[in-house]
């Protein structure tokens, strides 16, 4: 049996961008992942080692993004692969990271990129 674990609206302010400016000042960025978990007995036996610990996700989260990248796929692909190797029970994984106020020259509230795996 498997379920899906979402971590929402994570927030970070993290130094992504292909402009000299948003690597040295930074940005708002946020994520959000879903990921379908092999049960393996977890529910039942009310046992967290059996399971993906939420707060070690949100880590690994942090880690990758304070590595700068000069664009967001680059992130959200480090994500998702750091995710994938660290815990071999997730089937499937979606991440979605979106940049808040992107200098785009007039107004968007965020550009986002969503990988699948």
């Amino acid at each position: 049996m498997t379920y899906e674990l979402r971590i929402e609206g994570m927030e970070f302010r993290a130094a992504h961008g292909c402009y000299d400016v948003e690597q040295q000042v930074g940005g708002n960025f946020t994520v959000d992942l879903a990921l379908e978990v092999e049960d393996g007995g977890a529910a039942a036996a009310d046992d967290m080692t059996r399971t993906v610990n939420y707060v070690e996700v949100y880590e690994t989260v942090r880690r990758e993004m304070s590595v700068p990248s000069r664009i967001i796929e680059n992130t959200a692909q480090r994500i998702l692969d750091t995710v994938a190797a660290r815990f071999p029970q997730v089937r499937r994984i979606e991440v979605t990271l979106a940049k808040l106020a992107p200098p785009i020259g007039g107004k968007a509230g965020r550009v986002a990129v969503t990988f699948v795996r």
